[in-house]
């Protein structure tokens, strides 16, 4: 029995995913002490239920995913789209508003003090785009399948992630591949589950019988704590008035960010959907420290983004259909595969000396491991799971989301150009 259920559905089923998320990460220590962040945990194990629903001949229970609603996707559309009611994935506004407080969040003076590690980071995260497509080419060939299937399975769905491959899908298709989208988002779906995995493990790894060593230079920035949903959720409704207004803030930044992200792809850059509305955030966020206003909290805002966060993570993993990873066979299976094993030994192996082997830098290097192999906000998960137990790193959460999320992007795209160029 074939069932498709409303994406409605999944906004009611969040809750109960992360509780249960909750509840087994504190039933299984190990868990725990691997890092995996809580939706991570109760999005995949929702998910192989239904998986096992469908194996067991019960139900093939899926999800639509897309809304034409138009007050849920105002805010995320510009007027001039809007009003054809275009339908969006029900995890967009989460996904933009998420990243619109990963902007408002940061200090201008707190990202000044990336220096070094910013470079490293994003240097880093730009050779590794760079290695995945090399070994994705090379295997694609040897396995006797088109080279532009190991771009596909490099950079573009590890680094680059569903926005970039929906991006870039048709440049594919006109490049020869055909099916590049489905085969994208097969990829990058599979690529979303491994970063999540892997991440937080990994950074637990590096960390190994290592004391957090503290960043001093500036204030810390503020943590993104998906870990603890239902108490940040509290501590947010008990902020009353600031909690509105920050909200308030937060919607107005969407929104114009909606029509940034217009412009930008009426430029022709293929960027994520939520990069108009996370430079709308650094705007604010700078002309706020620059005139000496204190009127935006960083307590607030990281609350906002605690909620957020997991929200949209548990609704988009709740919604895997694992059953379709099967469709990431034979030669992309392999491809992935290896370009995952060779991304974590580049992050151990490259980045981690790099940084300097301490404890900020094994929550740098976790969270390029999330956005390199995943997404920003595995990333994010990945990272603060980290920190719940070792202690705060203020420099890493300053540095990492606009690195995976902004500044990866601009030096991704020219390097995908490129091999589709060299692979034609």
């Amino acid at each position: 029995m074939n069932v498709m259920l409303s994406p409605w559905c999944l906004l009611l089923l969040a809750v109960p995913v992360l509780l249960a998320g909750e509840n087994v990460v504190r039933r299984v220590p190990l868990l725990a002490r691997c890092n995996l962040p809580v939706p991570v945990v109760g999005g995949l194990l929702f998910s192989a239920l239904l998986l096992g629903l469908n194996l067991a001949g019960l139900a093939a229970i899926s999800f639509s995913t897309k809304v034409s609603a138009g007050w849920w996707t105002w805010l995320v559309t510009p007027e001039i789209e809007w009003f054809a009611r275009p339908a969006k994935n029900l995890n967009l506004p989460l996904l933009v508003a998420f990243f619109t407080c990963i902007g408002l969040g940061a200090p201008v003076r707190v990202l000044r003090s990336g220096g070094r590690a910013l470079f490293v980071l994003l240097a880093g995260a730009t050779v590794l785009a760079v290695v995945q497509n090399l070994v994705g080419v090379a295997l694609a060939r040897a396995l006797d399948a088109p080279p532009l299937l190991g771009v596909v399975c490099g950079a573009l769905t590890l680094v680059g992630g569903h926005g970039t491959a929906l991006g870039f899908a048709a440049r594919f298709e006109e490049a020869g591949l055909a099916g590049a989208a489905t085969m994208g988002a097969a990829a990058a779906t599979l690529a979303l589950v491994a970063g999540g995995v892997l991440a937080g493990p990994l950074g637990e790894w590096l960390l190994r019988g290592r004391d957090a060593k503290f960043f001093t230079g500036a204030p810390a920035a503020p943590s993104v704590t998906p870990a603890n949903f239902f108490h940040d959720g509290r501590a947010l409704a008990a902020s009353g008035r600031a909690a509105l207004g920050h909200a308030l803030i937060l919607a107005a930044c969407v929104k114009a960010g909606a029509w940034v992200s217009l412009a930008l792809d009426r430029a022709g850059l293929a960027l994520p959907a939520y990069m108009g509305a996370l430079l709308v955030g650094f705007a604010v966020r700078a002309a706020h420290d620059g005139l000496g206003a204190t009127w935006l909290r960083a307590d607030v805002i990281a609350r906002l983004a605690a909620v957020l966060l997991p929200l949209f993570l548990a609704v988009t993993l709740a919604a895997l259909n694992l059953a379709e990873l099967t469709a990431v066979a034979g030669p992309m299976l392999v491809i992935l595969t290896v370009n995952i094993a060779v991304s974590l030994a580049f992050a151990a192996l490259v980045i981690w000396p790099l940084l300097g082997r301490d404890h900020e830098a094994g929550v740098m290097t976790a969270g390029l491991v999330g956005f390199g192999v995943g997404s920003t906000a595995t990333a994010v998960a990945a990272m603060d799971a980290i920190t719940r137990r070792r202690g705060p790193a203020p420099r890493a959460f300053a540095i990492v989301p606009p690195t995976g999320g902004f500044l990866i992007d601009l030096t991704n795209a020219p390097v995908i150009t490129a091999f589709i160029n060299l692979c034609r």
